[in-house]
């Protein structure tokens, strides 16, 4: 069974990296993708062989956590940790603060060796209270073998520290006998852990906005129902309600569950209520509901009241399946992050080794008087490494691109189909249900005595659409099992070039082949089962939502609506997210290879006396990080 699973604690690519590896190689876990913004494991495991409890406590002992009980909400726990994280930086600061006054001399202790012991104690207050989650999770990790971004802090915070220590009472001594010019550097240890906090605290506060898209559709689940009992009615929870429930829903009120009407009433029809299903469909006209009417779950009433029986509860709802899809969309991964990953796996162990090089080179060259110089150095290559920015490059943008689609109600499975969707260049287009939509008034058996644009319609948007893609280079062909007349008539009307007529399921599928064999990345948008064999073999797959559940389960990519404007979009929305992913990518590998060089000294071969000390070096690489989800960030305020 696959199964979506919060995990927090994660809070970089090697977080990710690490939770995704040890869920893999756990016994009954087939595979495992996990999202770092979508703080989500999209999990594949055999339920008779390991069960959630199981999978929890390997995930435990790496250091994180999985929510898998019900009465432990993620949202929660993520905003409890937010008041907590805000709250730790803000003391950090204070703390930061103090040491500065000290070192600086702005508090008017002239005393070297009592400012030094009282900077060493407000920086080992730093350490316990607002660094201590680094160090335990800095030492589970090295339990394991296994390293990440707390790792690098604690490293470098705990070697700045004990340096310090060492020279608060030994430093006169040591060096100062010697004629060598020494130093503590607790501003240095307190200043990162502060600026890392910071960082995390506004990444953080980005990320929520990469995830409002699912939380928008999860509003839209009431937490309440009204049940009707006999004459009662009765205010339940939503987790009490069952099939065959008969439930009253009024105006302006969400529905709470997928279900049937049995009775409908409004001022403007004595027996039909109106609902706004445009959360769903995309349709801006509330559609009636009568006795037998089917009505869905987060859609609202926005003329009378109805009653309705429960048919579909809890994840059986076409609302939860959405929220399903999106998730799992939203967790899954690019294959250019399946590199990443190798990559942030190997990150920290190779920082720490050119640490030990920076220093050991500092040292050999500059002798005993640069030991504190090759300290500071290698500190603030420990500092200024970011795996975080790898990690968020790909999952941010493609967090905000699959929900993004979702507002303008588009569901895509996967993240290969959305980076797939950029690289279209021939559409290949079922007719019925699909570019027009048939006149359900009409009686079939005289359906051909009437004029063609009697019998059905245009989409919205279909001609403007399709007239655009072409302009853009997509060659589109419209397939339909229809007369020769009536296909001509309607691929003229929606400005289609290419079209054929009286097409069997098997023509439509050998399009697709010639068009592949041509070179073509091909999609296929259809409604019904006798799309389903072009669909499968499709490099992206289109289906309506009004169209059959087999289509659906074929089809990569679901369009909500009858408006065909959702294909430009998704096409548009793909093309940006891909994009977007190049330049996190490029920031982030540009980041490191510019600045480890630049905190390990390297210019001073050139004569040039410049490097990024232990404290810039904090700063810039909180920056990195919010840097890249404030640029994904731009695809959700773009229209």
């Amino acid at each position: 069974m696959k199964q979506t699973i919060p995990v927090v604690g994660m809070a970089c690519s090697a977080c990710s990296a690490n939770v995704e590896r040890k869920l893999c190689s756990l016994e009954g876990v087939s595979s495992a993708s996990v999202s770092l913004p979508g703080r989500s494991a999209l999990v594949d495991f055999n339920a008779d062989v390991i069960t959630l409890e199981q999978m929890k406590k390997a995930i435990n002992d790496i250091g994180y956590d999985l929510i898998i009980e019900a009465d432990r909400s993620v949202e929660e726990i993520t905003k409890r940790e937010f008041v907590r994280l805000r709250r730790t930086t803000a003391l950090s600061w204070l703390f930061s603060l103090l040491v500065m006054s000290l070192s600086m001399g702005w508090l008017g202790i002239t005393d070297k060796s009592v400012t030094n012991q009282l900077a060493l104690i407000v920086s080992l207050a730093n350490m316990i209270y607002c660094g201590r989650s680094f160090y335990i999770v800095a030492v589970k990790q090295l339990r394991h073998a296994t390293a990440n971004m707390d790792s690098l802090v604690a490293l470098s915070t705990g070697v700045a520290f004990l340096f310090s220590a060492f020279n608060t009472f030994w430093g006169e001594q040591v060096w100062g006998s010697r004629g060598i010019e020494w130093h503590t550097y607790f501003d240095a240890s307190v200043m990162i852990i502060t600026f890392v906090l910071t960082g995390r605290l506004l990444e953080e506060k980005a990320k929520d906005g990469t995830a409002s898209s699912i939380r928008q559709l999860m509003g839209l689940q009431p937490k309440t129902a009204r049940l009707v009992d006999g004459d009662r009615l009765e205010q339940v929870p939503l987790s009490t309600i069952e099939k065959g429930d008969v439930l009253e829903v009024r105006a302006g009120e969400k529905i709470p569950v997928d279900g049937e009407v049995v009775w409908a009433e409004s001022f403007m029809t004595a027996d039909a209520a109106y609902v706004d299903e445009s959360m769903i469909s995309g349709e801006p006209s509330p559609v009636m509901k009568r006795q037998g009417s089917k009505v869905l779950a987060g859609t609202i009433p926005n003329q009378g009241k109805l009653r309705m029986k429960a048919r579909q509860i809890g994840e059986e709802t076409a609302l939860a399946q959405i929220i399903r899809m999106v998730q799992q969309a939203q967790g899954s991964k690019a294959p250019v992050q399946r590199v990443i990953d190798k990559v942030a796996l190997v990150f920290v162990p190779v920082v720490a080794g050119l640490s030990l090089l920076t220093f050991l080179l500092w040292w050999i060259i500059g002798g005993n008087a640069a030991l504190p110089h090759a300290v500071l150095s290698a500190i603030a290559v420990l500092v200024i490494a970011c795996p975080c920015a790898m990690g968020l490059a790909t999952p941010t943008a493609l967090m905000v691109g699959i929900g993004k689609a979702a507002e303008k109600q588009v569901l895509i499975k996967d993240a290969a189909a959305l980076e797939r969707l950029r690289k279209v260049n021939a559409i290949v287009i079922d007719k019925t249900g699909t570019l027009t939509i048939p006149n359900q008034n009409i009686d079939f058996t005289k359906a051909d005595a009437l004029p063609l644009n009697e019998r059905e319609t245009l989409k919205p948007n279909a001609r403007n659409v399709m007239e655009r893609l072409q302009r853009e280079g997509i060659e589109v062909y419209m397939m339909s099992g229809d007369k020769e007349e009536a296909a001509a008539y309607w691929a003229s009307q929606a400005g289609i070039k290419h079209y054929r007529s009286k097409a069997l399921p098997q023509d439509k599928e050998q399009l697709v082949r010639e068009l592949q064999a041509r070179g073509k990345t091909v999609a296929m948008i259809g409604d019904g089962i006798n799309d389903t064999q072009a669909l499968a073999l499709a490099d992206v797959s289109m289906a309506m939502g009004r169209g059959t559940d087999v289509a659906m389960d074929v089809a990569q990519v679901t369009l909500m609506g009858d408006d065909l404007q959702s294909i430009a979009d998704a096409l548009s929305l793909s093309r940006r997210t891909v994009k977007m992913i190049g330049q996190n990518l490029f920031w982030a590998f540009i980041y490191n290879i510019v600045c480890i060089p630049l905190a390990a000294g390297v210019l001073y071969l050139f004569g040039i006396a410049f490097q990024i000390s232990p404290m810039w070096a904090s700063a810039l690489m909180a920056f990195s990080s919010l840097s890249v989800v404030l640029n994904s960030m731009r695809l959700k305020w773009a229209a």
